[in-house]
């Protein structure tokens, strides 16, 4: 029996040792596949992710919005202009029952003494565009002052603004958010017609709208400056623009969320279609 060739084993090792070392390696270092369309997040990816949701067992049942401004000028006439916004959505639909209540009055220094709510003119035009884009400026003898919020139409998200042109002012913008468990509060069983509410006295003007999706309240006095509240599409926002004297002036703006416990027995489906309707957010605002 022939022996076989030590010299032809060699060679027939030595060229057969690479390509075992390359089938180990790569059986090392192949990851383990994942599951068929699947495809593995790093924590890196993950840590910037945002807007995550995890099924719970409640739900938003009501959604409210107060917006109050005053302004008490140097001679001490007041200017009030309220809104009010109401969601409901404890009907259990995406639909929510909007309803909205706007009031307005002016108050001359030489009432004598202070009246409920004066009678609102009703209008449907739109309702005033937040921020106005047009600067404010004095129409007096004085030097002239003048202060301008055209920047702010191209802000989205909370906005806050005070630009004040004259002396001995005060002016606060006051925002405040709660979330509390419970029942949907009781809504108005009709609501205002959507269109501007407002009153005039002279140079002064209150007004409070609701429009095209954009409810808002608009304090205006010729000369002096102009107050505002809004939220629309994308935006929140307050602004103050003053260019007279001795004014006081307060923007107060409240949102209330409402949570609700569903039943135990609502398909799961419905609670994530709900919370991707709710997650959608709301887009850039823009300017009117």
């Amino acid at each position: 029996m022939n022996k076989p060739n030590p010299l032809l084993l060699a060679l027939g090792a030595a060229m057969l040792q690479p390509a075992i070392h390359a089938c180990a390696q790569a059986s090392e270092e192949a990851p383990a596949a994942p599951g068929q369309g699947i495809s593995e997040i790093s924590d890196d990816e993950l840590s910037t992710m945002r807007g995550r949701y995890t099924v719970g067992d409640n739900t938003v049942a009501w959604f409210g919005v107060s917006m109050i401004s005053t302004w008490q000028t140097a001679t001490g006439q007041i200017l009030e202009s309220t809104m009010k916004v109401a969601m409901d959505f404890s009907q259990g639909n995406n639909t929510p029952k909007v309803t909205f209540t706007p009031t307005v009055n002016i108050t001359r220094a030489d009432a004598p003494d202070p009246t409920p709510a004066a009678t609102a003119v009703a209008s449907v035009a739109p309702a005033p565009t937040a921020p106005q884009t047009s600067s404010v400026a004095q129409t007096s003898g004085e030097p002239q002052r003048s202060v301008d919020a055209s920047g702010l139409q191209n802000v989205s998200g909370l906005v806050q603004s005070v630009q004040v042109a004259g002396d001995a002012n005060a002016a606060t913008n006051n925002t405040q958010l709660t979330v509390r468990e419970g029942t949907a509060p009781q809504t108005p069983a009709v609501s205002a017609p959507a269109g501007t509410t407002s009153v005039t006295d002279g140079a002064a003007t209150a007004s409070a709208s609701y429009a095209n999706g954009t409810a808002g309240v608009l304090l205006l006095i010729a000369g002096q400056g102009e107050v505002q509240q809004w939220i629309r599409n994308g935006s929140v926002g307050q602004s103050i623009q003053l260019t007279g004297d001795a004014q006081q002036i307060s923007n107060r703006l409240q949102l209330d969320l409402v949570r609700q416990s569903v039943s135990n027995n609502l398909p799961l489906n419905q609670n994530v279609a709900q919370a991707i309707t709710l997650a959608r957010g709301i887009g850039p605002g823009t300017g009117q």
